[in-house]
């Protein structure tokens, strides 16, 4: 902890060491994630599913998790310490990944991988929620906890790559057992800071938005951001798979996405001097302009070192949007609706990412590499609805979306 930021006089001490705890508790989940994104896909059609059956396995989890969620939300905030739920969503997603083994059928691989997402689907939000109490009761650096879940991304993706490069798709499973194993170790090292103070995020996704989100250029603003999230869902389902396939090795498919993961956490440092220098519609309208083109572009013959320049731009198409939204979120809405914004941010960003992964296996078995055209109109009605967003906002807000705080 800086020592700028003294543990304030009405606090109680915070636990021992939770800047590095909650690096942990972060690294687990994503350590497990930098194999999962770009591999399981591959692990998938290495059991002989087409395109279409491999989008329905990693979409069916992801509308499944954005209903599932915020009742784990619930039963984390009624427990009173919530990382009590943290061990059972560790352990029972360690018996779903042990379950993967058993059988390859399509419909068992599918029940038990939405199984999977839904149990989870609450880690990585409660681990945020604690986080967040400690950013607030102690002013612990939040950037500085997360930045380590980032780290451990990167070097699962190319610790991911080398091992499939030597041992092929048999090596995604055993890799992401071994991720779940330390999740559930990790969880012994949670720092318990009490119940919470306010919902958590996922809670409030089972209660109707209060009436500042109810704006209908907040709905836009929020519709057409996850909607270009959401335009990155054959990303994460085929990319691995069309690159493997063109001949990149694995080692090169783990560099390629932890260029992207990488670029993301350099504008997330560069995003303090940025927000003072732009406005939060240019920061919004570039993320969303450049997702169009990315997928217009990505079908194209671009060799390694393009499609790494290509990978870079996911600072734009998702962290740079990301940021210009969360802003636009603290000066339109007042502190005690900033969950049920951050759970609306989710429900849309989740909903439409499962939507744009099931067509994309369409698309992809369709047309190959080419069906990442159907992803630059996803981008392009997002972008629409953001200009929609834009035209209709109230006038106090102002062109950058500086607004005071609704009362």
């Amino acid at each position: 902890m800086d020592s700028s930021s003294s543990p304030r006089f009405h606090e109680p001490a915070p636990p021992s060491r939770f800047v590095a705890r909650i690096a942990l508790l972060f690294s687990a989940p994503l350590f497990i994630n930098g194999f999962a994104l770009p591999f399981f896909p591959v692990w998938l059609a290495s059991l002989s599913f087409d395109a279409a059956q491999i989008s329905v396995i990693l979409a069916v989890p992801m509308f499944v998790r954005v209903f599932s969620a915020p009742v784990a939300g619930i039963i984390a905030d009624k427990l009173g310490e919530r990382t009590r739920l943290l061990f059972w969503s560790a352990g029972l997603s360690l018996l779903t990944a042990l379950g993967l083994f058993v059988s390859h059928a399509f419909w068992a691989v599918l029940a038990i991988y939405t199984l999977q997402g839904v149990v989870y689907s609450p880690y990585v939000p409660i681990v945020e929620a604690v986080a967040l109490t400690g950013v607030r009761r102690w002013g612990f650096d939040y950037a500085r906890m997360r930045l380590w879940g980032s780290i451990a991304f990167i070097c699962a993706t190319m610790i991911g790559g080398a091992l499939i490069s030597r041992f092929g798709a048999m090596m995604v499973l055993p890799a992401m057992t071994v991720g779940f194993v330390a999740m559930v170790a990790v969880t012994f090292l949670a720092p318990r800071v009490g119940a919470p103070r306010r919902p958590s995020t996922l809670t409030t996704l089972a209660d109707p938005p209060p009436k500042a989100l109810r704006a209908p250029d907040i709905q836009m603003l929020l519709m057409g951001v996850g909607l270009v999230n959401g335009s990155h869902g054959m990303l994460f389902a085929f990319s691995a798979l069309y690159w493997r396939s063109i001949g990149f090795s694995g080692t090169e498919v783990g560099l390629l996405w932890s260029a992207g993961v990488a670029a993301e956490i350099a504008m997330f440092v560069a995003a303090k001097m940025i927000l003072v220098r732009v406005s939060l519609w240019a920061m919004i309208f570039s993320g969303a302009g450049l997702a169009i083109l990315r997928w217009l572009v990505f079908p194209l013959d671009l060799g390694f070192w393009g499609y790494f320049a290509l990978q870079c731009s996911h600072a734009f198409t998702y962290a740079i949007m990301h940021t210009g939204l969360q802003t636009m979120l603290v000066r339109r809405v007042a502190e005690r609706q900033e969950t049920a914004a951050q759970g609306l941010y989710f429900f849309y960003t989740g909903i439409f990412t499962a939507l744009c992964t099931f067509v994309s296996g369409i698309f992809y078995g369709w047309f190959g590499v080419h069906g990442f055209l159907s992803m630059a109109v996803a981008a392009f009605i997002g972008f629409a609805l953001l200009i929609v967003a834009w035209t209709i906002q109230p006038q106090s807000s102002g062109s950058s979306g500086m607004s005071s705080e609704p009362s």
